[in-house]
């Protein structure tokens, strides 16, 4: 059995494409997944598709055939051609394939390096795999390491603490400013990624949030992958929402500037409005009522804040690899015990096979039987002590996995024996 994962995300898309191969709505999932699974050499799967990231995580009898499947398959639920996303994905196995899904799950590999939300989908993902019997014990077993992995990366780390993007940035000068902002309203104009971010940032705090986009059917789709809460406003809904709410934060791709003075009432309350694009989405304003804040008013935060994040960084990397290193050292400890007990079993089993023939046709009296048991069984443990000591001590070797499975051949010991004995309980503080 091979862990293999296809990934793209931002690191290797753009954003188009993502919205092409994404599987955001559980009816194409459930599609993807059941077809796949048909595929003989997929055993398990578990698909993580936000608006960064697609992943498909399976346990596979054979990667090469595995990602051909995977590939084919999203090509055609996403009308992009096979040979666009074999040059596009990044395919892993093995000891890559989970360090990558322990970076996700601790995410280092986030468009926002150390946000926490990831952990999160990433739980819903294997969630809904584990109830629709998409996965199991193979896959059950790295999802339990990786959430474990993640939780020790922000109990170790203060890397989720510094915001390092603008739209983080804009939120934290925001909650900075106003003390709190469970509980207020927020226009985000611009559904594209910074937007996005910011809607994120911004429900992560308790702000109730207005996305406004364009297409209005694609601002809902997108708000939905956010969070269902996010209510949704065109931008001919601009000239009313800037004067009905404190906090504004814009970031669109117009070369013009979508709000101008004229659009400006003045009111008694105070507002906070971010301008996070470039070129600018908002005039210089001649109104006192309003502190705008723009890009260049963010980034010496971004950039001292980066430098704190990559420190932080390093130290996390160190955490993944040494879980990347004890999840392999823990397979091969569940992979021996059984083996031990089986080559016992088999001994046994000859042994007390051996002694009814002898009993049955005369060569040893009944009576004896249960002293020859025990004679047996010694003379068994003292022959297999010195093999059960090596073979424990290789477990955290790398060559045990080829001496492993030369046991298996010589005992004729099923595959299955070693590892179907793990579950992974990820209901027990899904959250935590």
């Amino acid at each position: 059995m091979h862990y293999l994962l296809v990934s793209f995300s931002h690191k290797n898309t753009d954003l188009i494409t993502r919205e092409k191969l994404a599987l955001s709505d559980e009816a194409k999932r459930e599609k993807a997944a059941k077809e796949l699974l048909c595929c003989d050499s997929i055993n398990e799967i578990i698909i993580l598709s936000t608006c960064n990231r697609i992943e498909i995580i399976v346990s596979s009898k054979d990667p090469y055939r595995s990602s051909e499947s995977i590939l084919q398959t999203l090509s055609k639920t996403s009308g992009i051609s096979l040979e666009e996303l074999e040059g596009r994905a990044d395919i892993y196995e093995d000891n890559g394939a989970v360090h990558h899904i322990f970076s996700v799950a601790s995410g280092l590999d986030s468009l926002v390096v150390g946000e926490t939300q990831i952990a999160g989908q990433l739980k819903d993902a294997y969630k809904e795999a584990y109830e629709k019997g998409w996965c199991g014990q193979k896959l059950g077993r790295l999802m339990h390491y990786a959430f474990k992995c993640a939780k020790e990366v922000r109990n170790s780390t203060d890397i989720s603490k510094n915001p390092v993007s603008i739209a983080s940035a804009a939120v934290a000068m925001a909650k900075d400013r106003l003390g709190s902002l469970g509980g207020m309203s927020a226009v985000v104009i611009g559904a594209g990624e910074m937007g996005s971010l910011a809607a994120k940032h911004l429900r992560a705090q308790g702000c109730n949030v207005i996305l406004v986009g364009r297409n209005l059917e694609k601002t809902k789709e997108r708000a939905k992958e956010i969070d269902p809460n996010i209510q949704v406003a065109s931008t001919a809904d601009i000239p009313r929402l800037v004067n009905s709410y404190r906090l504004l934060f814009s970031a669109t791709s117009s070369k013009d500037p979508v709000i101008t003075n004229e659009m400006v009432e003045t009111k008694e309350f105070q507002r906070l409005w971010f301008d996070m694009a470039i070129p600018r989405d908002i005039e210089p304003m001649k109104n006192s009522t309003i502190t705008l804040y723009a890009v260049d008013d963010l980034k010496e935060i971004v950039d001292k804040n980066m430098a704190l994040r990559e420190e932080q960084a390093r130290e996390a990397y160190k955490i993944v690899g040494f879980y990347v290193k004890d999840f392999f050292r823990w397979l091969q400890t569940l992979e021996i015990e059984p083996i031990i007990k089986e080559i016992r079993a088999q001994a046994k089993e000859a042994a007390l096979s051996e002694l009814q023939k002898a009993i049955k046709k005369g060569y040893v009296d009944k009576s004896m039987e249960k002293n020859i048991q025990k004679l047996l069984h010694n003379a068994f443990n003292r022959f297999l002590h010195a093999p059960t000591k090596r073979l424990k001590a290789i477990a955290d070797e790398p060559s045990a996995d080829t001496i492993v499975e030369a046991i298996k051949f010589f005992f004729d010991i099923e595959d299955e024996v070693g590892l179907n004995r793990y579950k992974c309980e990820y209901f027990m503080n899904l959250r935590s």
